[in-house]
């Protein structure tokens, strides 16, 4: 199966790295099961299932965290897509901090990640949050790979239950940033957030949903090695070294981030800092205040600053 285009590989992925320091779920724990026969939420234990079932339906696997950002804003689009298909695709999402067996047989160093399996056998498709445009352009594919071998059945969908169609609907700008997201239209998402935030400025998950926008749309479409080149050749380009941290942070490697930040921090002078301290500070938000590299960064920003 033909891979999805290199702008969607690691685009607001998250890091596991750091699964290392969370606590692991008790032992025997299970996800919830969902109310949908094509969407199921699937444990070290019952992974065994998912995989007969790929036998005769293609399975896809998301990989997901409570904490993780992206993951929030992928896995909505894929349950949406997989529903649509009637049976024809069933999806499986895993907890990797409750079932971290299946995280490590998937060798998964970042998350959101989509894994499909067809007759038992995984194929790669997709790392960090991407539009709904491109999740359906990669189902496509994989039904066309499933029925090359074989594997063409479908599942029969259950309908909602009654208390699930009941949930309290999405705030309308929360929404229409969902909807931007979806299309890959970060700038519209962003605006929907900054709106939100200004008619409710303690609306913590607009908050969160406009830093990590702001982040995806900082990095969309950057050329990687063209942002290296620039910001090794100039250390005080001050764009040229938050481009980096940005792209590290999309790629998981928040202490590279925080302490290029950092380090550029202590070098300027303190009529010139602000701009660093903004961007230092808005990092903090997205990566989460009581993550560990995000104590550490603060106490030594405290220390430069005091």
């Amino acid at each position: 199966m033909s891979q999805p285009s290199p702008g969607a590989v690691m685009r607001g992925a998250v890091d596991l790295s750091s699964l290392k320091n969370r606590p692991q779920a008790p032992a025997g724990s299970a996800a919830p099961a969902t109310s949908s026969s094509v969407v199921m939420d699937v444990t070290d234990q019952t992974f065994p299932q998912v995989l007969e079932l790929s036998q005769r339906v293609p399975v896809v696997v998301d990989l997901w965290a409570e904490w993780c950002g992206p993951c929030k804003q992928l896995s909505p689009i894929l349950e949406k897509v997989v529903t649509e298909y009637a049976g024809r695709v069933v999806l499986a999402k895993v907890d990797v901090d409750a079932n971290p067996q299946l995280a490590q047989g998937f060798r998964a160093q970042s998350i959101p990640m989509v894994v499909a399996l067809i007759a038992g056998q995984p194929v790669p498709l997709f790392n960090g949050a991407v539009p709904e445009e491109q999740v359906r352009e990669v189902f496509a594919q994989l039904l066309q790979l499933a029925s090359q071998h074989g594997v063409t059945g479908t599942v029969e969908p259950e309908a909602a239950d009654a208390e699930e169609e009941q949930e309290a609907p999405v705030p309308p700008l929360h929404q229409e940033a969902f909807d931007a997201i979806e299309r890959g239209d970060y700038a519209g998402a962003v605006t929907a957030y900054e709106k939100a935030l200004r008619e409710n400025p303690r609306d913590e998950e607009a908050r969160a949903g406009l830093g990590q926008v702001r982040l995806l749309e900082r990095v969309q479409g950057v050329d990687l090695q063209a942002a290296r080149a620039a910001a090794a050749a100039d250390p005080t380009d001050l764009d040229a070294q938050f481009t980096i941290a940005d792209l590290d942070v999309a790629g998981g490697h928040v202490e590279d981030a925080l302490g290029r930040l950092l380090d550029l921090f202590a070098g300027l002078p303190s009529d010139a800092r602000g701009p660093v301290q903004d961007r230092l500070v808005e990092l903090f938000g997205l990566v989460g205040d009581a993550d560990p590299r995000v104590i550490r960064a603060r106490g030594r920003l405290s220390s430069l600053l005091f």
